[in-house]
Formats: C-alpha cells, sequence, structure tokens
C-alpha cells in the first residue's frame, strides 16, 4: 500500500465517518510523519523503519503491529492499544503514551526518552535495554 493509498483511506474513513482500516498493510519504510491517523484501525500491520514522526495515532488500534525500527519521536499515542506490538529498537522519544496498553509488548532497546508514560499499562512488557524511561512505584 502507497502512501497515497494510505491517505485516500484515512480520507474516505473520515467522509464515511468510520474508523481507517488498514489492517495487516505493508506499511514498511512508509513516511507517514506528521499525519492524522487518531482511532485508525492497524492491526497486524507492518511498520517497520515507518517514518511517523509527529503523528496523530491518538486512539489507534495497533495491536500486534510489527514495528521494529519505526519512527515515533513526538508521536500522539495517547490511549492507543499496542498490545503484543513489537516496537524493538523503535524510537519513541518524546512521544505521548499516556493511558496506552502495552500489554506484552516488547520494547526492547526501544529509546522511551522524554516519552510520557502516565497511566500506561506496561504489564509483560518487554523492556530489556530500553533507555530514557522511568517507571513509578
Amino acid at each position: 500500500m502507497t502512501r497515497e493509498d494510505v491517505m485516500q483511506e484515512i480520507a474516505t474513513a473520515k467522509t464515511e465517518g468510520r474508523r481507517a482500516y488498514l489492517h495487516s498493510e505493508d506499511l514498511s519504510g512508509t513516511n507517514l510523519s506528521g499525519e492524522d491517523l487518531s482511532d485508525a484501525i492497524l492491526t497486524c500491520a507492518d511498520l517497520r523503519w515507518a517514518n511517523l514522526r509527529g503523528a496523530n495515532l491518538r486512539g489507534a488500534d495497533l495491536t500486534g503491529t510489527f514495528s521494529v525500527g519505526a519512527d515515533l519521536r513526538r508521536t500522539d499515542l495517547s490511549g492507543a492499544d499496542l498490545r503484543w506490538t513489537d516496537l524493538a529498537d523503535a524510537n519513541l522519544s518524546g512521544a505521548d503514551l499516556t493511558g496506552a496498553d502495552l500489554i506484552n509488548a516488547n520494547l526492547r532497546e526501544a529509546n522511551l526518552s522524554g516519552a510520557n508514560l502516565s497511566g500506561a499499562n506496561l504489564s509483560g512488557a518487554d523492556l530489556t535495554d530500553a533507555t530514557g524511561y522511568k517507571l513509578e512505584g
């Protein structure tokens, strides 16, 4: 799926009053920086090395996505569903993960510098060698 296809699906979904449906799409390496993907359904999508810097993914369903090495700097992921997501080596610096569901997410070697993890559920998440985060409690 090309960037243009993604943008068309998002526009169509908004016009029709529904969530953009990008389930299992190959978006690896795609530049979606700064785009509004709020509430999109991206379950099981391939987001390896995708550029989502500064994108709005508020409330999006990213369950089971393969997001290794993705650029998610300053991305709004508040309230997003990231259960079972592979975010190994992803750059989440400055990302807003407020209230995000990260149950069983793979965050190995992820950069979480300055990320807001307030209220995020990290139960079972693998934070091995992840950098820049503080857990309260």
